[in-house]
């Protein structure tokens, strides 16, 4: 994003046209005034319709372990729906290096549905004890095995006989494995909805175009790291019934990961590849091997935008499942994706409910057997989102179907195979942006490419396309990669869906590449290209350099579907939706037609004002839906120059406002200037902006300079645009900036952290708690950053607890406390005066008696500086240098002397008063 200074000062000022006469003006009001009391009660009997729910917290301890007996404590939460009980119960489970925390919402939307939610934070995550172990059947899967027998205890939960409650299981990716699984060892669940999950761990973590064993498999590098450093983030090791364990030796780097799999993941990293055991230890955590078993009807949800768990996941587990009702979804997010577009979210959680409600409750319901999917038509930068259209067929088909047969062009070409695969291609960055939206990037010599004509019609991919090519090689075992481009007619190429598919060289000459799945519209004009690759940033590579000829051998297949649009919306929730949307639209139109020059102006204006202010917090205040109110009505400014200090206990609403402030969330009244702009996702604005909030996360493999490379290049901006070298040097690094950050203390984590947000140096800096879990030293050296960094009209915005540190390191200070301004103002002025005094003398010793004869002295005491002197309310200075003068004495100084720790305690002592 480049930095937006334009002013539009003329455009804020800007009158509002008269747009209509004064008595059609009024007829619109009018008119406007039913149509939103026609929304609001529409809205209101929707959410009147929706029952409510309470939650109990409590501790769990089940016997699990290889042999059952291990007791280990879980963390829970029941949530118990208002309209009535015994109800059919839904087991959630959150994704990996999550807790019962991530998937609260859904808990809370199933719970006000009528269901009994039981969540909980797995093995080795937030406060339950244990290690992670991967969705083992002796562990992970023994635990939810014991949480069904728990429930079949709860008289709010309906039975089915004795010990058996009707049960369903959800969850996504960690959790969506945990589902399958649990469902093939406990016949007791009655349904189960996997989401963006895999089949088998191994092949999806050493993935081979050509299907070859795992073990030849090509290690997806950047994905790994990622998902072991989810297990070091988690926390330090715990005992089973969740305390602090004792640390171990041979345990250092393993965070909260099981011996075994830890052992596992270094075993990979040092060779590249699993061995035997390595394999056998991922298989025995995938559902690939129990499919069989499974006889409840399943739900499987697989994501678009997901290169670590492809839509060939789902497929396998949809072929493997024979015993039970299976339905097949794709929808736009996953693992690089999210929840994807509003509508595929919205669209999925209505899947989800119907399919639960047709076998957990017995209805007929809207759920069905079709095959539904989408297809990316676009995105929206100023939302950051794609746009989708619903598809729908009769039947599953598979990942691999008939379809048209494209003709490549194109010579066979060398091509050369970097040193430990440096440098390489970027097609996807694992759980950054979303997948086929983000430019990637190739290297030159590196990369073979085949094209098609342009296409005289639309041409569809839906499903796994499949090429052969011919790969000449002196020697067998090295590494490509083959991806697909959409080719504009300008020239601009796209990477389709992100995704990449590893080759293994064989030797053998011309092999069949089965690439992931996709689905796609090439448009007419349009080309499609093959591009190979010798090495992806996503993989690991072979360590010794190579060269290769590649050619193609046959045409691209490109597998379709018969499908339709979808646009007969299930069940009557969307149809009410839908009407209260159609209204609102016609409000807001109306609305738009009236003042649209004043908002077109208020939109798109810079305050001309503000345009030098760092920022201004207006009248800000932040209602949840539950009625709690976090921020009311905070106003304070940040201008260049000053280091502010945002400070307030917990809970006094200082995160929260930080989150307005970055447009994270949206508030429910004032608003946040930004050099004059009103943040928003994807705003220009934003890239003036360096933040930190709630914590940094970075790869651990990776050095702290490659993450903070990597970091940068995934903003689009240019790498010289970084300013690295004078970043580092204000954050003072040093050659540790060369180490792998595995090895950081959480010192440096913090530092890097801190680096990471100055990149670019932004003009204004918003670090939330960046002292935290510093010690001394570390702190001290945080603070020289602050103040070095707060030159050259930059400014920064610090939340804090560590009042002394404000105390030195700040210029300003703003006090919160429950939400709301207590004071704000420069540091001196907040601290004010004080009852204590520091005295100077040149003889102490002789001072201090004088001083403690003075009526109305309460304590002395000796200080760095002199003397401190605690005066009783209302007592004159004047009395003290008398009293010294008098017994000769010289004074050097009397200076007020009070902390702001002194004030902070006064102004909530005053507040809560």
């Amino acid at each position: 994003m480049e930095r937006d200074r334009r002013d539009h000062a003329a455009a804020y000022r800007c009158p509002m046209p008269r747009l209509l006469p004064h008595r059609t003006r009024d007829r619109v009001v009018a008119a406007i005034v039913v149509l939103a009391l026609a929304a609001g009660l529409t809205v209101f009997f929707v959410v009147r319709a929706l029952p409510g729910y309470r939650v109990q917290n409590q501790l769990i301890t089940v016997r699990t372990g290889p042999h059952g007996d291990q007791p280990v404590r879980l963390d829970t939460s029941l949530y118990l729906p208002d309209s009535g009980t015994p109800a059919p119960a839904v087991l959630l489970a959150h994704g990996l290096g999550g807790t019962k925390a991530s998937v609260a919402g859904d808990a809370k939307d199933l719970a006000r549905l009528g269901y009994v939610v039981l969540t909980w934070s797995a093995q080795g995550f937030g406060r339950s004890g244990g290690d992670i172990h991967l969705d083992s059947p002796d562990w992970e899967v023994t635990d939810a095995r014991r949480l069904v027998d728990w429930l079949g205890h709860r008289p709010e939960v309906r039975s089915d006989g004795p010990d058996d409650p009707r049960v369903a299981a959800v969850g996504g990716s960690y959790g969506g494995a945990l589902t399958l699984l649990l469902a093939a060892a406990d016949r007791r669940v009655d349904a189960i909805v996997p989401q963006i999950t895999w089949h088998d761990l191994a092949t999806s973590l050493f993935p081979e175009s050509t299907g070859r064993p795992a073990t030849d498999g090509v290690l997806k590098q950047a994905w790994l790291g990622y998902l072991f450093g989810a297990g070091l983030h988690a926390g330090p090791p715990r005992r089973n019934d969740g305390g602090p364990a004792a640390p171990d030796p041979n345990a250092v780097g393993c965070g909260r990961w099981a011996p075994e799999v830890c052992r596992m993941y270094r075993q990979v990293l040092a060779d590249g590849k699993p061995d035997a055991a390595a394999v056998a230890l991922l298989r025995r955590s995938s559902p690939a091997s129990v499919l069989d078993r499974i006889h409840a009807p399943t739900l499987l949800v697989q994501g678009l935008s997901d290169t670590l768990f492809p839509l060939s996941e789902a497929d396998a587990n949809a072929r493997g499942i024979t015993h039970a009702p299976v339905r097949v979804v794709w929808f736009s997010g996953g693992h690089d994706g999210g929840a994807g577009s509003a509508a595929d979210h919205d669209r999925v959680r209505q899947l989800t409910a119907d399919w639960l409600d047709r076998y957990l409750r017995g209805g007929s319901g809207h759920a069905s057997d079709s095959f539904t999917f989408s297809r990316i038509v676009g995105y929206d930068r100023s939302a950051g989102a794609v746009r989708t259209t619903a598809m729908s067929a009769p039947h599953y088909p598979g990942l691999r179907r008939p379809g048209a047969h494209v003709a490549l062009r194109g010579p066979a070409q060398p091509v050369a195979s970097p040193p430990n695969g440096t440098p390489a291609a970027t097609s996807t960055v694992p759980g950054v942006g979303i997948a086929g939206v983000a430019p990637a990037t190739e290297i030159p010599g590196q990369t073979a490419a085949f094209t098609s004509a342009a296409v005289s019609a639309p041409v569809d991919l839906t499903g796994a396309a499949r090429v052969p090519i011919r790969i000449g090689a002196a020697h067998p075992g090295g590494v490509l990669f083959a991806k697909l481009y959409d080719v504009a007619p300008d020239g601009a190429q796209s990477l389709v869906a992100g995704q990449a598919a590893p080759i293994r060289v064989t030797g053998r000459g011309s092999v069949t590449v089965t690439l992931p799945g996709m689905v796609h519209r090439f448009a007419t004009g349009h080309r499609i290209r093959l591009v190979v690759d010798t090495a992806d940033r996503a993989y690991a590579g072979p360590r010794e350099p190579a060269t290769y000829t590649v050619a193609v051998a046959g045409a691209l297949q490109l597998p379709a579907v018969a499908a339709t649009p979808l646009t007969d919306p299930a069940g009557i929730w969307y149809w009410l939706l839908a009407a209260a949307v159609v209204l609102a639209v016609l409000v807001i139109a109306v609305a738009l037609l009236i003042a649209r020059a004043r908002r077109r102006g208020r939109q798109r204006a810079v305050v001309a004002e503000l345009a030098d202010t760092p920022l201004a917090v207006r009248g800000l205040r932040k209602t949840y839906k539950d009625g709690f109110v976090a921020v009311r009505g905070t106003s304070f400014t940040v201008e260049p120059g000053q280091v502010v200090g945002l400070l307030g206990p917990n809970g006094a609403g200082k995160t929260t406002t930080l989150r307005m402030v970055l447009g994270l969330i949206r508030p429910t009244a004032g608003e946040a200037l930004l050099f004059g702009h009103r943040a928003g996702p994807g705003a220009p604005v934003l890239s003036r902006i360096g933040a930190l909030v709630e914590g940094p996360g970075f790869l651990p493999h990776l050095s702290g300079l490659d993450n903070l490379t990597l970091y940068w290049k995934a903003t689009g901006r240019p790498l010289d645009d970084a300013r690295v070298a004078e970043v580092l040097d204000i954050a003072d690094l040093g050659d540790a900036i060369h180490r792998r950050v595995r090895a950081y203390s959480h010192g440096m984590r913090q530092r890097l952290a801190i680096a990471q947000a100055m990149l670019g140096l932004p003009d204004l800096l918003i670090l939330d708690e960046p002292t935290d879990g510093l010690d001394p030293p570390q702190i001290a050296e945080m603070r020289r950053v602050l103040q070095r960094y707060a030159t050259d009209g930059r400014a920064v915005l610090v939340s804090s607890h560590l009042l002394a540190e404000v105390e030195q390191t700040c210029t300003h200070v703003v006090v919160m406390r429950r939400g709301e301004l207590v004071a704000a103002g420069p540091v001196a002025e907040i601290i004010g005066d004080s009852p204590s005094v520091l005295v100077g003398v040149t003889d102490p010793d002789a001072a201090e008696p004088l001083l403690s004869s003075v009526p109305g002295v309460s304590t002395v005491a000796r200080a760095e500086g002199g003397l401190l002197v605690e005066l009783a309310d209302g007592t004159p200075r004047h009395r003290l240098v008398d009293a010294l003068v008098g017994g000769g004495v010289a004074v050097d100084r009397v200076v007020p002397r009070r902390r702001l720790e002194d004030a902070f305690l006064a102004l909530l002592d005053r507040g809560e008063s």
